[in-house]
């Protein structure tokens, strides 16, 4: 029969916030799964698709993935869409970040991703 993980005050105090501020990270982001976000990137180009998950270092895998684009680079452009499937987008080519969701606590999770 397995004992339930106890963690004594010592080991609470070396661990300091950073254990709660992880796990109130996770939970944060386990929110948006499944979410339709709408990704910009350095290039202009737009990625709408469901959120499926986000690394340490701040790349974001979207499921079902289509990509727009302006066909020419005046204002007023059309735009060109492609499906694409699972993508992933590196935080280093992201510009921005939206979660296609009304309710406050959605905008407020946008506002942690794009830090």
């Amino acid at each position: 029969m397995e004992q339930p993980l106890e963690l004594s005050s010592h080991e609470l105090e070396s661990s300091g916030s950073s254990y709660f501020k992880e796990s109130t990270n996770v939970s944060r982001v386990r929110k948006l799964l499944f979410h339709r976000m709408l990704v910009g990137i350095n290039d202009g180009r737009f990625f709408y698709g469901a959120f499926h998950c986000i690394d340490k270092q701040g790349n974001i895998i979207l499921q079902d993935a289509v990509e727009y684009r302006s066909i020419r680079r005046s204002s007023p452009s059309p735009m060109e869409q492609r499906s694409l499937g699972l993508i992933l987008i590196p935080s280093s080519c992201r510009k921005s970040c939206h979660i296609d969701n009304d309710a406050i606590e959605g905008q407020l999770l946008q506002l942690s991703l794009e830090g």
